[in-house]
């Protein structure tokens, strides 16, 4: 069985920062295929990262210079720092594995974290 754990996330005051993570299990770990993505509201939702063979290839404009994804092969985990967290950027986070379509479409997918930023 695939499985796509997260842990992290939580609740801040603006300008603070937040670490999640999403370890992958019961298939071979392919960091290329993983993702970042969060929603809003069940009609709205946007991808934050997505990662390629050597590192991030896509940051969600608002999120560039603030967030930071990066892979540990070793221990088939993903994580997405968050620094200068902003209000806005309060939704649910969850991880995807293979995306089937933009931008919210997964074939596999964590089980979600609340993040909270406070004005």
């Amino acid at each position: 069985e695939v499985q796509l754990v997260q842990s992290g996330g939580g609740s801040v005051q603006a300008g603070g920062s937040l670490r999640l993570s999403c370890t992958v299990s019961g298939i071979r770990f392919d960091g290329s295929k993983m993702a970042w993505y969060r929603r809003y509201s069940p009609t709205r939702c946007e991808v934050v990262s997505t990662m390629g063979n050597d590192g991030p290839t896509y940051y969600e404009p608002s999120v560039k210079g603030r967030f930071s994804a990066s892979l540990d092969n070793d221990k088939n985990t993903v994580y997405l720092q968050m620094n200068n967290l902003k209000p806005e950027d309060t939704a649910v986070y969850s991880c995807g594995l293979d995306m089937m379509g933009w931008p919210c479409n997964f074939l596999y997918r964590g089980q979600g974290t609340q993040v909270t930023v406070s004005s």
